[in-house]
């Protein structure tokens, strides 16, 4: 049975419940064959002490929805997905609004993925652009 777009949507964040993804309201919000977009909101709890977004945060953001593009793409029966390498560069602050990770192939192989992660703001606003490598690790027979 497929599923569709919004139960694919649905499973994803449900499955965030206690993690560091529930903890900055990282939302999964649409992805197709070859990109995941998620959303977090700009607030407080994702501030530096000057009141704008924590350029970690950002990286959260860009790493989880990268990685969970790799899983979309690999077959995770047999499969673990493990990001081994993440770059930032942030180019804007924001201190409101959402902003918005959309993480787009690079590269699709069956060991190693490479991915680029554009974050956006509210007004499609470039703030970081974010580069992951993921890798698929064999599970134990």
């Amino acid at each position: 049975m497929q599923l569709s777009k919004q139960d694919v949507i649905a499973h994803a964040n449900s499955i965030c419940k206690n993690t560091l993804m529930e903890t900055l309201n990282i939302e999964f919000i649409d992805f197709g064959d070859d990109f995941v977009v998620a959303k977090m909101p700009v607030n407080s709890r994702v501030y530096q002490p000057d009141g704008v977004l924590h350029g970690g945060a950002t990286v959260a953001l860009a790493e989880t929805t990268g990685s969970f593009a790799a899983h979309m793409f690999l077959d995770l029966k047999n499969v673990f997905v493990r990001g081994i390498e993440i770059s930032a560069n942030h180019i804007k602050s924001v201190k409101e609004g959402h902003v918005y990770a959309k993480a787009t192939f690079i590269h699709k192989g069956r060991t190693t993925q490479l991915l680029e992660v554009r974050i956006t703001d509210d007004q499609q606003n470039l703030i970081s652009l974010c580069k992951l490598t993921t890798v698929a690790i064999p599970k134990p027979v």
